[in-house]
């Protein structure tokens, strides 16, 4: 189960249930990330200094051992002796750090008591997650994406390994845009020419196969041969938004996936698929393990990265890459910083930016069109920031440089603000009783309590300028800064002052602060017309 950053709601179901400030040894929880079926995983930051490589925060799974049935406990503990044993024996950037392992010794608290807790790196969200805001299509940065988790699953391979479980929801997108492979309660390790998984495994991703495999003793028999399948229905989902295979229901789409490795079927993947990208897809989904095997991960991390310079992208993976795995946590801890309101030097560190402002050396970014990729916006809000400035594209005044402008000038794109004195919180500075009337359709009926993630605070602030933006047509200056006052204020004060009011020194203090950003951050290359009016 990877770390969805939600930051789930106090009476959302968990499988544990830990409550803030809960220490386990040098970590202190902070507040609810994800919980699925056999574990729950919670933000948390580290108790005092510590060892300069170890990361200000870290994501802790909570496996429970104490209150479950004995073929349960065997189950999990089983879970958790796979997912250690990967880690140790195996280490590479693109696979996320195991920072400690933990069991709860608390006698106090007997839902904890017994309880295994691993201590990993904290991501700022999943591929699940960003397909899941991207509603229906892919994701801008897919190619990359791709050939990131082909280097991190053709080293796995390399070590022996089967992942057991490669899908969108495991695969985590830290705050300096790397990727990590996560989640290996599945993962084993070859004995000959096969590995052996416990039953399980999510539909969508395993190859048909399997189904026909029996469960002996030591499990399901798998090759690694089964993540390349698994690979080439999650590349799919990452360029288009679609899985390969048709069907309402998880059962339908197997049934389908079926057919097609029986024959009975062909293979009909989404339309606008670059050749190069369905291809690499339809070698991934080969119907059998021999056919398959033809097309490892180590073969398929060049093809990936073949295509994207091909398509004029970059070869070159990302600085990271060039670090030794001795100075990844220091390296790491500098991204999360970023992502916590960091100076604007590290952010251009973990960007690639040019200190005097220059435009990057590498290939143009599909976030050109909307914002200046070589400035300071962190590029793990980049997505939130493009949806909610794109929330009413017929308004030229609500822009994702206006989202990133005020982001800035609010918070120094700190998502861990808190401010009890004004009653803010959040990235976007949000005062509760307001973020009410633009949570998403079917959440208004309640106050919402922080903390808010960025995930819910910057989609927010477009739904705010969108709904402020025609009550303020016809006022006089700039209707980007009048938009902005009003976020700091109200419409009604824009209104009234005939624009930004100039009797409130911290407004005027506040606008200045958007003026600058958005004069840096405006894009170079002109966004694409907008649509007109239905």
């Amino acid at each position: 189960m990877g770390q969805d950053h939600g930051g789930s709601p106090e009476n959302e179901p968990r499988t544990m249930r830990v409550p803030a400030g809960y220490r386990v040894g040098r970590w202190r929880v902070e507040h609810a990330l994800a919980s699925g079926s056999w574990s729950s995983v919670y933000a948390a930051s580290r108790i005092g200094t510590g060892d300069a490589g170890t990361p200000l925060q870290a994501a802790l799974k909570f496996i429970p051992t104490g209150t479950l049935t004995v073929r349960q406990l065997s189950h999990l503990a089983d879970m958790a002796d796979r997912e250690v044993a990967v880690h140790r024996h195996v280490d590479h950037p693109g696979l996320i750090r195991l920072l400690d392992v933990t069991v709860i010794d608390d006698p106090a608290h007997p839902a904890l008591d017994g309880g295994t807790v691993l201590a990993m790196e904290l991501a700022a969200g999943s591929a699940a997650a960003a397909l899941e805001r991207a509603a229906g299509a892919g994701l801008a940065d897919a190619p990359r994406i791709i050939a990131e988790i082909c280097d991190a699953l053709a080293h796995l391979h390399r070590a022996g390994w089967v992942h057991g479980d490669l899908k969108p929801g495991n695969i985590l997108l830290m705050p300096d845009g790397s990727v990590r492979l996560a989640d290996f309660g599945l993962a084993a390790h070859i004995d000959g020419t096969h590995a052996y998984l416990p039953p399980g495994g999510t539909c969508d991703y395993v190859p048909p196969e399997r189904w026909a495999e029996p469960t002996g003793g030591r499990g399901v028999a798998v090759r690694q041969t089964a993540d390349v399948w698994a690979l080439g229905v999650t590349a799919c989902q990452l360029l288009t938004g679609r899985l390969p295979f048709p069907g309402v229901t998880s059962r339908a789409r197997a049934a389908a996936a079926a057919g097609y490795a029986a024959g009975r079927a062909a293979l009909h993947l989404p339309d606008g698929l670059p050749a190069p990208w369905r291809q690499f897809i339809t070698d991934c989904l080969a119907t059998d393990h021999a056919a398959r095997q033809r097309h490892d991960a180590a073969a398929l991390h060049r093809r990936a990265r073949d295509i994207i310079a091909a398509s004029g992208g970059s070869r070159r993976p990302l600085a990271r890459r060039l670090v030794s795995s001795r100075r990844r946590g220091a390296v790491l801890a500098a991204a999360l910083a970023c992502a916590a309101g960091a100076t604007v030097a590290t952010v251009q560190a973990a960007t690639g930016a040019r200190s005097d402002g220059g435009a990057r050396s590498a290939a143009p970014s599909p976030y050109d069109r909307h914002f200046r990729t070589d400035a300071d916006i962190p590029p793990a809000y980049y997505d939130l920031i493009v949806e909610a400035g794109t929330t009413c594209p017929d308004d030229k005044a609500v822009t994702p440089a206006l989202v990133a402008a005020m982001l800035k000038a609010e918070s120094n794109f700190d998502a861990r603000l808190a401010d009890p004195a004004q009653d803010e919180y959040g990235i976007a500075r949000w005062t509760p009783g307001v973020l009410q009337y633009y949570m998403p359709a079917g959440h208004r009926d309640k106050v919402p309590a922080p903390p808010f993630p960025p995930e819910l605070s910057i989609p927010a602030m477009g739904r705010y300028l969108c709904a402020m933006a025609p009550k303020l047509e016809g006022l006089p200056g700039s209707p980007e800064e009048n938009l902005a006052a009003a976020y700091r204020t109200s419409d009604d004060v824009v209104r009234q002052s005939h624009g930004v009011p100039t009797d409130r020194p911290k407004v005027i203090a506040y606008i200045g602060r958007v003026r600058t950003s958005l004069a840096r951050y405006r894009p170079v290359v002109p966004a694409s017309p907008r649509p007109a009016a239905s």
